[in-house]
C-alpha cells in the first residue's frame, strides 16, 4: 500500500515539476535579432524631439538624430524617419527635410499643409539647398557618419511645424511607431520617452534656453534584420605556410543558386560598364563579382614578416560590389595585441575598449583624400595598410592561429572568419624530424633485409 502511494507520490511530483519547467520556458522570449553588439555595446540612434515653441494650433520641434555607434554609420542614399500621429496632426512646413509625399491635403483652402498623411516619412535634404531652407546639421543627403569615427559629422536635424495638434505640455501627444531605414532595413525603434526639456546654451555662453517639451525615441541596429546574408567575408595566410585559406564557399551566396540568377557578374563579361551601369532603383543592392564565397566585401589578414622584437601584418580590403563605392568605410579588428601596436601605415586608427581596461580592439579607417573612399569592383576597388605590433613574451606565439584575428567587422557587420581548424598551422620542425627519423629507420630496415637475403 505504501510503495503505491509512493509511485503515485513519485509521478505527481514528475509531472508537477515538468509542468513548472514548461511554464517557465515560455514565460522567456529569445529572439535572434535582439539589437546586441558585443563591441559597441551602449550603440544606438537616439532621436530627439525638441518643442521649442508653441504655434496657433500646434508646436515648431526640431528633431535631431545623434549616431551614438562607435563604427557603424549612414551611407548613402541616406536615412528616412517614418512614425505614426496619434491624433490627426499634419505637417504645415519643414526646414531641413522634407517628406517623400504630401498626402491628401484636399479638405484644406489657400495655405496647404507640406503633409497631411497619417504617418509620413521625413528624408534629409540634398547638399546644395538655399540657406532659407536649411537648418545645422542638416542636408548632407542623409548621410551620418559614425561617433567613433567623425563625431562632429555624426548628428542630423531638421525643423518641422506641426498643426491641429496640441499646444501645451498637456494636450501634445507624442508620436508612435517609429521607422527608421538606413537605407534599407535592420534598426528597431522602441516608443518615444518625454524626458527633461533640453536646455540650450547660447553662443556667448551668458545665456540658457531650454525647449517647451522634450521626448527621444532609441533605435537599435540588428544585422540579421538588416540582411538574410552576411555581406563580408575573411581570408587569411601567412609567411610561415604555403597555404591561403581562403573565405568559405557560399558565404554569402552561391552562384548555382536559382534565386541567385543574375546577382553576379563575370569581370570577364563583354560590355562590362553597361551591364554594371543599370542600377535599377535599388542602388543599394549589391551587384557582386562572382566568387566562390559570392561577398561583396572580403578582408584579407596576411601575417607578413617576423622580426626579433617585432611582427607584421598586411591587411587588404577588396571590394566586389559594381554597385557601390564605400564612403567613410572602417573596419573592426579584434586581435589580443593591439595593446602593443605600434606603426599603422596609411590606415587610422581608434582603440575601442568595450571591455574597460583590455585594449584588444581596434577601429581602423582611411586616411582623407586618400583611401578614405572604397571604390567599386575593379582595379582600384581595394585598399590596404600594413601593420607593425611589438612581442610581447608572455603572449605572443604564431602556434595555433593566435596570429590571426578573433573577428572583423566592416562597416558594423560581422564578417564570416574560416573555420579555426582551416587557419594555416605552423609548421613543427619536431614533428618533421621525428617523420625523417622514422623513414630513415624504415629504409636502413628495408635495406637490411634486401642484403640478408642475398646472403
Amino acid at each position: 500500500m505504501n510503495s503505491c502511494y509512493n509511485t503515485k507520490m513519485g509521478l505527481f511530483r514528475f509531472f508537477a515539476s515538468t509542468i513548472l519547467v514548461l511554464f517557465l520556458l515560455s514565460s522567456f522570449s529569445f529572439h535572434s535579432t535582439d539589437a546586441f553588439d558585443p563591441l559597441d555595446p551602449n550603440g544606438n540612434i537616439t532621436i530627439k524631439w525638441d518643442v521649442i515653441s508653441w504655434a496657433p494650433d500646434g508646436y515648431v520641434a526640431v528633431v535631431t538624430m545623434y549616431n551614438f555607434q562607435q563604427y557603424r554609420h549612414i551611407q548613402a542614399p541616406g536615412w528616412s524617419l517614418g512614425w505614426t500621429w496619434a491624433k490627426k496632426e499634419v505637417i504645415w512646413t519643414m526646414m531641413g527635410g522634407q517628406t517623400t509625399e504630401q498626402g491628401d491635403c484636399s479638405k484644406y483652402k489657400g495655405n496647404i499643409p507640406h503633409c497631411c498623411k497619417k504617418d509620413p516619412t521625413v528624408v534629409d535634404m540634398l547638399p546644395g539647398t538655399p540657406y532659407n531652407q536649411q537648418i545645422a546639421n542638416c542636408c548632407k543627403g542623409g548621410v551620418i557618419n559614425s561617433w567613433g569615427q567623425d563625431p562632429a559629422n555624426a548628428v542630423s536635424s531638421f525643423q518641422i511645424s506641426v498643426g491641429a495638434a496640441g499646444t501645451t505640455n498637456k494636450t501634445v501627444r507624442v508620436p508612435k511607431n517609429f521607422t527608421l531605414k538606413a537605407p534599407g532595413p535592420g534598426y528597431t525603434c522602441g516608443p518615444a520617452k518625454i524626458v527633461k526639456p533640453t536646455k540650450f546654451v547660447s553662443a556667448d555662453g551668458r545665456r540658457v534656453t531650454q525647449a517647451m517639451m522634450t521626448w527621444n525615441v532609441t533605435c537599435t541596429y540588428s544585422q540579421f534584420l538588416a540582411q538574410k546574408t552576411p555581406t563580408c567575408c575573411v581570408s587569411l595566410s601567412s609567411f610561415y605556410n604555403d597555404t591561403i585559406v581562403p573565405c568559405p564557399t557560399c558565404t554569402c551566396g552561391c552562384q548555382s543558386n536559382g534565386t541567385q540568377r543574375g546577382s553576379c557578374v563575370d569581370p570577364e563579361t563583354p560590355h562590362l560598364a553597361s551591364v554594371v551601369s543599370d542600377h535599377g532603383k535599388n542602388n543599394y543592392v549589391p551587384l557582386v563579382q562572382c566568387t566562390k564565397h559570392m561577398c561583396p566585401i572580403r578582408i584579407h589578414w596576411h601575417v607578413k614578416l617576423n622580426y626579433k622584437e617585432y611582427w607584421r601584418v598586411k591587411i587588404t580590403i577588396t571590394n566586389f560590389n559594381y554597385r557601390m563605392n564605400y564612403t567613410q568605410w572602417n573596419l573592426v579588428v579584434q586581435h589580443p595585441n593591439f595593446d602593443n601596436l605600434t606603426t599603422l601605415f596609411s590606415f587610422n586608427y581608434k582603440s575601442l575598449t568595450p571591455y574597460g581596461p583590455i585594449n584588444d580592439t581596434a577601429m581602423l579607417w582611411g586616411v582623407k583624400f586618400y583611401n578614405d573612399l572604397l571604390m567599386q569592383a575593379g582595379p582600384s576597388g581595394n585598399v590596404q595598410s600594413e601593420l607593425l605590433f611589438r612581442k610581447d613574451a608572455s603572449t605572443f606565439t604564431f602556434e595555433k592561429g593566435w596570429a590571426f584575428p578573433h573577428r572583423i567587422y566592416f562597416n558594423g557587420d560581422n564578417c564570416v572568419m574560416p573555420p579555426p581548424d582551416a587557419y594555416p598551422y605552423l609548421p613543427n620542425a619536431g614533428s618533421r624530424w621525428e617523420v625523417s627519423l622514422i623513414t630513415l629507420v624504415v629504409t636502413l630496415m628495408s635495406s637490411m633485409s634486401v642484403v640478408l637475403a642475398y646472403i
